[in-house]
C-alpha cells in the first residue's frame, strides 16, 4: 500500500485497490468506511469481452493507499527512517528488558518483548539468522515475482477507460491506473505496471530506458497528454509465488515471542496481509 507525490500530482504505486471477503476485514475496514477515508472506486474493470468484470466491490483511499495504514496505526509509536540490521536473543548483562534486542544500522539497539516481522520473507529471514531460529525449508526458501512500476506525471488528463483503471491484454503491461480519475490525485497522474515475466527481464535496465519502453506501452492510455515528470519504482518482492498454508508462522525454539507474517501467508492481497498480522497478533498474546 503505498503513495508517492511527484510535484503536484499523487500516485498509487503498489496496490490499487483492495476487496473485502471476510466478516473479520470488513468488521476492521467499517469504520473507516463510515469515516469517509475508504471508498468504493468501482466494481470491475474493463475485459476483452467489453464488460466490466464480475461486480464485485473494490475499494481506494482517499489521499492515497498508504493513508488507510497510516489510519489503523495512528494509537501506535511508530517509528519510521530506522534501518534494523539484526534480530537476536537479548543478553542480560546489557541491561535491557525483553527478550529481543533489536539492532540498528547506527548502532543502537531496542529492547522488544515480542516481535512480528512482515516484510517479506526473504529479508525477514536475513533478519533472523543472527537470532539462532530455524525456519521451516520452505519458508527459507520462498520466492516472489518483481513487478516494475512507471509513474508518469502528465500535462492533460489520461484516456484510461472508466473507471480509471484497467488490466492490459497485452503481452507486457499487467495494469494502468489514471489516478486522477480514481480520486488521488489532483493533476494527471498514471501508474503503469508491468508483468512479472516483463519485470524479470528488464529488472537491471536503466530508470530512463524503462520509462521510455513503458510509456511506449501505455501510449494508448495516455491519450495525446505528455510526461512532464516520471519515476521508476521496482518491486522486488511483489508477488509471492506460494502462500503458507497457516496464516503466520510462530518460532518454537525462540527466545521470545516472534512472529513471521504478511501476504506470504494469508494471501497475497491487502486482506491476507491484514489478518495474517491479526492472526500473528493473537498468537503472541495468549
Amino acid at each position: 500500500m503505498a503513495t508517492r507525490r511527484i510535484g503536484a500530482a499523487r500516485f498509487d504505486h503498489g496496490a490499487q485497490f483492495f476487496t473485502i471477503r471476510s466478516d473479520a476485514f470488513a468488521a476492521r475496514i467499517q469504520p473507516h468506511i463510515d469515516s469517509g477515508l475508504v471508498y468504493e472506486w468501482c466494481r470491475g474493470f474493463p475485459n476483452a469481452d467489453g464488460g466490466h468484470g464480475d461486480g464485485y466491490p473494490r475499494y481506494a483511499v482517499r489521499g492515497g493507499m498508504n493513508a488507510l495504514a497510516k489510519a489503523m496505526a495512528a494509537p501506535l509509536d511508530v517509528r519510521c527512517n530506522s534501518f534494523v540490521f539484526a534480530i537476536r536473543p537479548n543478553v542480560e548483562e546489557a541491561g535491557r528488558g525483553g527478550a529481543w534486542s533489536i539492532a540498528l544500522d547506527d548502532g543502537s539497539e531496542l529492547a522488544a518483548d515480542a516481535v512480528v516481522v512482515t516484510c517479506p520473507v526473504p529479508q525477514s529471514y536475513s533478519l533472523l539468522v543472527a537470532g539462532g531460529l530455524t525456519l521451516p525449508e520452505a519458508l527459507i526458501r520462498a520466492d516472489y515475482d518483481r513487478t516494475i512500476a512507471v509513474m508518469l506525471s502528465l500535462s492533460a488528463p489520461a484516456a484510461v477507460p472508466e473507471p480509471g483503471g484497467t488490466p492490459d491484454p497485452g503481452g507486457v503491461l499487467s495494469f494502468v491506473t489514471d489516478n486522477q480519475r480514481k480520486g488521488v490525485s489532483d493533476t494527471p497522474a498514471v501508474t503503469v505496471h508491468a508483468k512479472a515475466g516483463w519485470s524479470e527481464a528488464h529488472w537491471g535496465d536503466d530508470p530512463a530506458a524503462l520509462v521510455d519502453a513503458l510509456s511506449a506501452e501505455a501510449a494508448r492510455y495516455l491519450g495525446g497528454a505528455a510526461v512532464i515528470e516520471a519515476q521508476v519504482k521496482r518491486w522486488r518482492f511483489a508477488t509471492p509465488r506460494t502462500v503458507w498454508p497457516d496464516p503466520c508462522w510462530t518460532a518454537a525454539d525462540a527466545a521470545g515471542p516472534l512472529a513471521l507474517a504478511g501476504d506470504a501467508f494469508a494471501g497475497p492481497k491487502v486482506e491476507g496481509a491484514v489478518q495474517s498480522g491479526a492472526a500473528a497478533a493473537a498468537l503472541l498474546l495468549v
